[in-house]
C-alpha cells in the first residue's frame, strides 16, 4: 500500500503527457475552434470526476450519520476536499472555454449557476469542519448530502443555447473518432489523480483525527492542558 500512491502518480504523469500530446497535437479542432476545443479535454473529465467525488462524499456522509463511525466521516471529509479542488478546475476552465468560444466569461444559466452553488456548498463544508466545533462533522455531513442531491439535476439540466446540452447522450459518443483518444486519455488520467488525491487526503484526515483523539485523552488524564 505504501507504494500505491507513487505508482499511481507515475502512471498519471505518463497519462498526462499522452493527453497533452493527443489533445494539442493529434486531435483536430472542432469547427475551426482551437483553444476552447482543447480546454474540453480537461474541463469535461474534471466535471465528471467532480460528480464522482461528490457521490463518494455523499454516500460516506450518509453512512456516518447512520452508523456514526469515524471512518465514514474520514472518507466524506477527504472526498469533499477533492471535490472542492476538482470543482475549482471545472469553474476556471469553463470560464476560459466560454470566453474563447462565446466571448463571455460567465452567464447565469441554470446549469452554471447550480454548479457554482454546488462548489460553494462544498467549500462551506470544508470551512465548517475547520471552525464549527464539536458538531462540525454532523453539520458538514448534512450539507454534503444536500449538495450531492443536486448533482443529478446539474447533470441532466439543459443549459442555454450557448452551453452544451445534457451529458446523458454520452459525451464520447458524439465526438469525432480522431478526438476520442485524447478524451479517453484525459478521463483515465484524471481518474487516477482523483484516486491519488483521495488516498492522500484520507490518510491525512485519519492522522488528524487520531491526533485529536490522543490530545483529548491526554487532557482527560491531565497530561496535556
Amino acid at each position: 500500500m505504501k507504494m500505491l500512491v507513487p505508482i499511481l502518480c507515475a502512471i498519471a504523469s505518463v497519462g498526462f503527457g499522452l493527453s497533452l500530446w493527443e489533445s494539442f497535437v493529434v486531435a483536430p479542432p472542432a469547427q475551426g475552434i482551437y483553444f476552447s476545443q482543447k480546454i474540453f479535454y480537461y474541463h469535461v473529465p474534471h466535471a465528471i470526476w467532480l460528480f464522482g467525488a461528490v457521490f463518494v462524499a455523499g454516500v460516506a456522509s450518509a453512512g456516518y450519520l447512520w452508523k456514526r463511525k469515524p471512518a465514514w466521516d474520514d472518507v466524506a471529509s477527504a472526498a469533499t476536499e477533492v471535490a472542492v479542488a476538482f470543482g475549482a478546475v471545472v469553474l476556471l476552465t469553463g470560464s476560459f472555454w466560454a470566453k474563447a468560444a462565446w466571448d463571455k466569461w460567465w452567464t447565469w444559466e441554470p446549469r452554471l449557476t447550480m454548479s457554482l452553488l454546488l462548489w460553494l456548498i462544498l467549500v462551506g463544508c470544508v470551512l465548517i469542519r475547520k471552525f464549527a466545533g464539536a458538531s462540525a462533522d454532523r453539520i458538514a455531513a448534512g450539507m454534503t448530502i444536500f449538495g450531492a442531491a443536486g448533482v443529478p439535476f446539474i447533470y441532466t439540466m439543459v443549459g442555454s443555447d450557448q452551453h452544451p446540452k445534457s451529458g446523458t447522450e454520452g459525451v464520447a459518443m458524439n465526438l469525432d473518432p480522431a478526438m476520442k483518444p485524447a478524451f479517453y486519455y484525459s478521463m483515465v488520467t484524471f481518474l487516477i489523480w482523483f484516486i491519488v488525491l483521495l488516498l492522500v487526503r484520507l490518510a491525512g484526515t485519519r492522522a488528524e483525527r487520531e491526533m485529536r483523539e490522543l490530545r483529548e485523552r491526554g487532557m482527560d488524564l491531565g497530561i496535556l492542558e
